[in-house]
């Protein structure tokens, strides 16, 4: 399949040509955050936030994770992100490039070959220790850890090893790559972190940066870093690190010596772990304003919030983040990683949900559930995916089928869309695209590319006319990668504002790219089988568009208790005015050679306040154990159980299905990295649409 590249001078030109042979396709009073001859030019790019090291709980150094994810596979950009904590192992060794390998696809048996990574328990390459590996030992680690071998507190790991990597990984490549932190959420489970301050990665002039910032955030705010010397060595020098908010109330809760709130959820301390999370984003954006992010990671995991323990998040802590500074707590991570792994996303039964939908959480997979009800505010609060790579399960890092984990930019990717109209891709200006909402997800390479806007038709223009103009608009913008600008239309993350009665097109332009994915199985797709589609599964086809609309009905305040606070399903977290408002396909789209699908219809006479978002997979309404009849994709735990006692679902009957699958009475069920190809979906961010005289769409520009 084709695979992007970083072309922004040409998106500009591509763009800006088309924009002066448009009329004016809008009429008064209609107009985007940002009119088109303001808005710079850029291009969709595709990177991960959300990986790990033997720095963490990985199995790879950080080499060899990134030369995975921006070489093989080809990212525009990477975001190196252990966990916060501490680790006995020293993740900046590279592995033994020369190691045998058990035998796997395309390799044949007793091949030697470069392999990377080796087993904990060889304690080889980055599985060794830092005592074992530092010049002068354990007197090496600093911080107050006691373990044998010492372990090394993330912040030491990241400020004074990990960081130098990343930059000379970056400059080498010659692609934005940076140091972040998966924090253990006080509270909670997971965020996805950066503070990007101090760091200097490729395109900067500059070297020699540090990661100092990041390091004293997963100092202060990390609830698995139990250090208390302030960032300082064994004599007291160092950092001497304070984690106070100015003007923050509750600086009386830090601790004289470690200068930090050291407690979290607990019985005799509930709700304390929320307010120390709250304290880090209002930390990030005293330090960091602009170049921080904080989202949430595959959030339904851990099951409900509890205020005595540390586990999940309800929507009331998705509001409290967002509030609390919205230009660094913007979206969700709720398409996990460990997306091959038997129990998909490494979700159980006691996930919130019960476990994915069609490999995301439920908190945006279900429609007029969560994710709408914080749209339903105007909120920008943003959809994201990740791989969250650990390792391969039963395989090597480079033997092709997993029982765990895809690698960065293998299976899920992140489209961001970057404006700085000068040609450089920057570390900024990435942060900038997540911030924007301009983005889309996609998993298995269903799509690569996509324009989608909503646009205020234009009454001089028959609507014949209007749906060809914009189709041909995004066409252009697909080609160059980019996205339509042009005044009276907006897109993803972007807002319309329009006077009562505009007639709206929504537009949507995709390029289903031809050729085959990553998939290294070209047997039938065992899920499509079940209706009698014979399709390679490596050689996805998208089968429908699902347009998801629904009303803005404002902010909730924080003290309207029932309806700023809850499980799913409660009032607080639903939107009853979400629906599935449209579906296209073969029988109403037009499908270029290319792969470039074009669609668009009328909303007539808007006069209410609302928001547009897709979604789309390449399976069709009513797929056994997959899809229910509307086309909702249906719980992946019911399809690909983890309990091996249960009978499977989806037979994989090809001679081809490989051995790994589970297999029951001589007979093998779809599942693990089968069941992830066989199952693709995408999803977009919103766009709003904020009606004069109505409802404000008040957190969008």
């Amino acid at each position: 399949m084709t695979k992007t590249s970083f072309k922004m001078r040409e998106t500009a030109v591509a763009l800006a040509t088309l924009a002066a042979t448009l009329p004016a396709f809008s009429p008064l009073m209609a107009q985007a955050a940002d009119k088109a001859a303001t808005k710079a030019a850029g291009t969709y790019v595709t990177g991960d936030f959300h990986n790990h090291t033997t720095c963490s709980d990985g199995t790879l150094s950080m080499k060899k994770l990134i030369d995975k994810s921006a070489g093989t596979f080809n990212l525009d950009w990477f975001v190196q992100a252990d966990h916060g904590g501490s680790s006995t192992r020293n993740c900046t060794l590279a592995e033994d490039p020369f190691q045998p390998v058990a035998p796997a696809l395309g390799i044949p048996s007793g091949s030697t070959i470069p392999s990377g990574g080796q087993p904990a328990t060889d304690l080889k390459g980055p599985n060794q220790t830092w005592q074992a590996t530092l010049p002068n030992g354990a007197a090496d680690i600093k911080g107050n850890s006691t373990s044998s071998p010492k372990a090394m507190f993330r912040w030491q790991e990241i400020s004074e090893f990990q960081y130098p990597i990343t930059e000379a990984e970056s400059r080498s490549r010659k692609k934005p790559i940076w140091i972040g932190v998966e924090q253990n959420a006080p509270g909670h489970e997971h965020i996805s972190t950066t503070v990007l301050n101090g760091q200097l990665p490729f395109p900067s002039a500059a070297t020699g940066g540090n990661a100092n910032l990041q390091a004293q955030y997963e100092y202060c705010f990390d609830r698995s870093d139990t250090d208390n010397s302030r960032g300082n060595d064994s004599t007291g020098a160092g950092n001497n690190w304070d984690c106070s908010v100015t003007g923050s109330a509750n600086n009386s809760l830090i601790d004289a010596t470690a200068r930090k709130i050291t407690g979290t959820n607990s019985s005799t301390t509930a709700n304390l772990g929320h307010l120390k999370t709250l304290e880090g984003i209002k930390w990030m954006n005293e330090k960091a304003p602009s170049t921080s992010y904080f989202v949430p990671a595959h959030l339904e995991r851990a099951g409900a919030y509890n205020p005595l323990t540390n586990a999940g998040f309800n929507i009331e802590h998705l509001r409290n983040f967002n509030n609390a500074a919205p230009r660094i707590a913007f979206g969700f991570e709720s398409m996990p990683g460990h997306q091959a792994e038997a129990g998909r996303g490494s979700y159980g039964t006691g996930a919130v949900g019960g476990g994915t939908y069609g490999g995301t959480g439920v908190y945006a997979a279900q429609v007029g559930g969560v994710w709408d009800a914080l749209l339903g505010e105007g909120r920008g609060w943003w959809f994201f995916g990740s791989s969250d790579y650990h390792n391969r399960g039963s395989f090597g890092p480079d033997q092709r089928e997993t029982t765990a984990d895809f690698f960065p930019g293998e299976y899920t990717r992140d489209f961001v869309m970057v404006r700085k109209g000068a040609g450089d891709l920057t570390a900024g200006g990435i942060i900038d695209g997540l911030r924007s909402g301009n983005s889309f997800v996609a998993n298995g390479q269903l799509i690569d590319r996509l324009s989608f806007t909503v646009c205020a038709a234009n009454p001089g223009l028959p609507r014949n006319a209007g749906h060809a103009l914009m189709q041909k608009a995004g066409s252009n913008a697909v080609a160059a990668n980019g996205d339509v600008r042009i005044n009276g239309c907006a897109t993803m993350g972007e807002k319309l504002v329009v006077r009562p009665g505009t007639d709206l097109v929504v537009t949507v332009v995709l390029r289903d790219p031809v050729g085959t994915n990553n998939s290294p199985y070209s047997f039938p797709n065992p899920s499509l089988k079940q209706v009698n589609i014979d399709q390679p599964l490596n050689a996805p086809v998208l089968d429908h568009v699902d347009v998801i609309n629904g009303l803005v009905t404002g902010y909730v305040d924080p003290s309207d208790g029932a309806r700023y606070a809850g499980l799913l399903n409660s009032t607080a977290a639903t939107n009853s005015s979400t629906k599935i408002a449209k579906v296209f396909n073969t029988k109403n789209w037009t499908k270029a050679a290319d792969g470039t699908i074009s669609m668009s219809y009328i909303v007539p006479a808007a006069t209410a306040s609302q928001y547009f978002r897709l979604r789309g997979s390449n399976l069709p309404a009513s797929v056994p154990f997959e899809t229910d009849a509307n086309g909702n994709p249906l719980l992946d735990f019911g399809s690909n159980p983890a309990d091996t006692t249960l009978p499977g679902k989806i037979a994989c009957s090809d001679a081809a299905c490989p051995a790994h699958m589970r297999t029951l009475g001589g007979v093998k069920y779809a599942s693990y990295d089968v069941a992830g190809w066989a199952d693709l979906w995408f999803y977009s961010n919103p766009v709003y649409i904020e009606v004069t005289n109505a409802v404000k769409v008040a957190g969008v520009k």
